[in-house]
């Protein structure tokens, strides 16, 4: 019995070793995460996702690294700017380890050494920049600390994919003197633009007059020479007029010397009598005169009448051919 007590003992034992042993040497790596092997305490090799299997009690688990992009946030904290400004920033850091080894063996406390890494960055960024800048131009601290952050982290076998500024925030009483300046500035620009508005008017309204006057003008010089021209085609008749009176006077017919003057009168006359303020006429002409010139105009007529009248005798004197 005690024979066979000892053998199960044993039995017992050994299983037990081996399922430890099992145990020990065979290792599962989840997906997304790295392993490290240490041999008596010295790094080996590096354990990617899959099944593994590595010398019990000699090869030992080192290190578990998550290789997934991770992100630590950044607490608030005070920045005095470059024109002493006091403000509060916070912000966020997204990072991947790339190494393992690196990673595991280069720096101690990943996560703490790239967040006090960060924090001191954005007081030194920051720090250099007035605030004004600050707040306008926050893509570009985005971009500079990054690029500072991860020249620093590349031994530590980390890639600094994205830092963020989340928020900045002045003083109240700079809140306040910000938004004064701010409508300050609104008031002006919308005085310029009014100013341009005006401005825009009085040339478009100059413009107009500029080409009114313009066309006015053409439109009187063209009257004016209508006008000329109309002068010009009535002297022209009036010299051929005085042409044929002079030539009827060297002809010795009076009839047409009568009729040019009783024409002239009639003119005279008619021009008198529409005068707007002549309501009593006063003729320091002799009445005779005209009325002879009328009379001559008469007389004129019956000569005309009396040479139609002798035609149509002579013609009816003579004998027809029929």
């Amino acid at each position: 019995m005690d024979g066979i007590s000892g053998f199960a003992i044993f039995s017992i034992v050994l299983l037990a070793l081996c399922i430890l042993t099992i145990f020990l040497g065979v290792k599962t790596v989840p997906q997304g995460r790295h392993y490290t092997v240490e041999r008596f305490g010295r790094y080996t090799r590096t354990l990617n996702p899959g099944l593994h299997i590595i010398v019990p009690f000699i090869d030992m688990i080192g290190a578990r690294l998550n290789m997934m992009e991770q992100v630590v946030d950044v607490p608030s904290q005070e920045v005095i700017t470059s024109d002493n400004a006091m403000v509060t920033a916070d912000g966020v850091v997204f990072f991947q380890v790339l190494d393992a080894a690196n990673a595991a063996y280069e720096v101690n406390d990943l996560d703490r050494a790239i967040l006090n890494l960060t924090m001191t960055n954005i007081r030194t960024v920051m720090g250099s920049l007035a605030l004004d800048e600050l707040l306008s131009q926050r893509d570009q601290i985005n971009a500079r600390l990054l690029s500072v952050v991860d020249d620093a982290t590349t031994p530590w076998g980390v890639k600094i994919t994205r830092i963020e500024i989340k928020d900045i925030t002045p003083p109240i009483d700079l809140v306040e003197a910000m938004a004064r300046q701010m409508k300050a500035e609104r008031l002006k620009r919308a005085e310029i633009l009014t100013a341009e508005g005006e401005k825009q008017a009085a040339i478009l309204r100059a413009e107009g007059q500029k080409q009114s006057a313009i066309l006015e003008a053409e439109g009187k010089k063209e009257a004016a020479f209508r006008d000329a021209e109309a002068r010009e085609r009535a002297a022209d008749a009036e010299a051929k007029a005085t042409t044929v009176v002079s030539e009827a006077i060297a002809h010795g017919d009076l009839n047409a010397v009568n009729y040019f003057v009783a024409q002239k009168y009639v003119e005279a006359m008619k021009e008198i009598g529409s005068a707007r303020n002549s309501k009593t006429i006063l003729m320091p002409m002799e009445a005779s005169s005209i009325i002879g010139s009328i009379g001559g105009i008469a007389e004129l007529f019956k000569g005309i009448n009396g040479s139609n009248d002798s035609a149509k005798a002579r013609s009816s004197q003579i004998p027809s051919t029929k």
